[in-house]
């Protein structure tokens, strides 16, 4: 398996990241939108693609709003724990406190994706734990590559029917 440094190295245009973002707080459509422009200007780094805002239920405890959340596309050339570093330094700017497991939130974002990579470290697990039971980050995901296959877990259009109906809907 490749090493971090040796897969965001492969490329002149670096490695493939995709992120998810999700808000429910303080006007979640603009930050989203404000997060997007954020991550274009992670140093090393481009914003390629961007989803489609999908509204979801809450995951966690039911006492909150609905979530909005979408994926970005990103190229960097940075290393996985240093682009985390960059998505929760995001987080900060926009207001983000974690005070409470699965609660609300003005702004997260998870690195769902590296480029091809497995990684199991106390601070990063990718591919994202739960994504592959997740509708709100499937959906998102098909945006942008239907024909993705998620690392351990197989094709993305797989795992999207083999998700039960979560009340997952695009925002017109």
């Amino acid at each position: 398996m490749a090493t971090e440094l040796q897969a965001s190295r492969s490329s002149p245009e670096g490695a493939k990241a995709y992120v998810g973002l999700g808000s429910n707080l303080n006007d979640p459509e603009t930050r989203l939108k404000q997060a997007f422009d954020a991550l274009d200007r992670i140093p090393r780094t481009r914003c390629l693609e961007r989803s489609r805002i999908y509204q979801s239920r809450p995951v966690g405890p039911p006492d909150q709003p609905d979530y909005l959340n979408a994926v970005a596309l990103l190229s960097t050339q940075l290393d996985a724990h240093r682009l985390l570093a960059e998505l929760q330094h995001i987080e900060r700017v926009q207001g983000r406190v974690r005070d409470r497991r699965w609660g609300p939130r003005t702004l997260d974002l998870d690195l769902l994706l590296f480029a091809d990579l497995v990684i199991e470290t106390p601070d990063l697990v990718v591919p994202h734990a739960a994504m592959h039971q997740r509708l709100f980050v499937l959906l998102p995901l098909a945006d942008i590559s239907p024909e993705l296959r998620i690392p351990g877990r197989g094709k993305l259009q797989d795992l999207i029917k083999a998700c039960s109906d979560q009340g997952v809907r695009p925002l017109v």
